[in-house]
């Protein structure tokens, strides 16, 4: 499906999707995901997720602020995720600054997610390769990353989506680079956490490498029309999530390069 047909689908559907994330970035995901189209819910309890996952269209899973409670949450749903068959996408966010972080983000990996979101020196610490990044920041570029991004998509089946000032995304076979945005959406908090949660909007809608290419392009237009209009970075998430409402299915394919 090309972008502007999944824009259209996610509109019309309205899936509901399940976003376990982070305190930080819980309003900022669920704004995102509302405003691109589609229904957030963030629903994370483990007594809830054997009745409430099924019925999603998508799960996604972010681990920024991770606690034993929330990892036991995010295994359950992962593994109730893949038994129905419903897309889920993974975000191991700063994966590599303690054992327990890392043990976390490989049991997640093990469970196959349909797409895989982070920045470069996260990916490359996910495929067991050096990197320079700095808490939640990556140090490394994108392009040095694109070689893991590949294995790790072949390894386990992904879709692996690498963030940055151009976006690098692979099934292991295909791949596409995007380009766009601002230099203030890293300084807006959440905003790489709630582009996970859209990308589980447009994985419910439509197959995983092409929701994860509408989701990437769509970031990167609404950041560029917002950017147009923004003071600084509080104005400019009250213009983004504007501009993500705004974004035309046509508009899309202004990101990819």
């Amino acid at each position: 499906m090309t972008p502007q047909d999944l824009l259209i689908a996610l509109r019309a559907q309205n899936p509901l999707v399940q976003c376990i994330t982070n305190y930080v970035a819980m309003n900022v995901a669920a704004n995102v995901v509302l405003a691109a189209g589609a229904s957030p819910a963030m629903v994370h309890a483990s007594e809830e997720i054997a009745d409430f996952t099924p019925i999603c269209g998508a799960l996604t899973i972010n681990i920024g602020t991770l606690s034993a409670p929330w990892l036991a949450s995010m295994t359950a749903a992962a593994t109730c995720a893949r038994t129905n068959n419903i897309p889920w996408v993974l975000d191991p966010v700063a994966h590599f600054i303690s054992d327990y972080r890392k043990s976390a983000a490989q049991a997640l990996l093990a469970e196959r997610p349909t797409i895989l979101r982070g920045n470069a020196s996260e990916i490359l610490a996910l495929a067991g390769e050096a990197g320079a990044g700095k808490g939640v920041d990556s140090g490394d570029s994108v392009d040095a990353a694109q070689g893991a991004a590949k294995a790790l998509a072949a390894q386990f089946g992904t879709v692996v989506a690498i963030t940055g000032p151009v976006d690098y995304l692979t099934d292991g076979d295909r791949e596409a680079h995007l380009s766009g945005g601002s230099p203030l959406m890293p300084q807006v908090t959440a905003l790489g956490c709630s582009q996970t949660a859209l990308m589980g909007a447009y994985a419910a809608s439509g197959p995983a490498f092409d929701a994860a290419l509408a989701a990437l392009a769509h970031f990167k237009v609404a950041g560029t029309a917002a950017a147009k209009l923004a003071n600084g970075p509080g104005s400019f998430q009250m213009h983004f999530l504007d501009a993500l409402a705004a974004t035309q299915p046509g508009d899309l394919v202004q990101a990819i390069t």
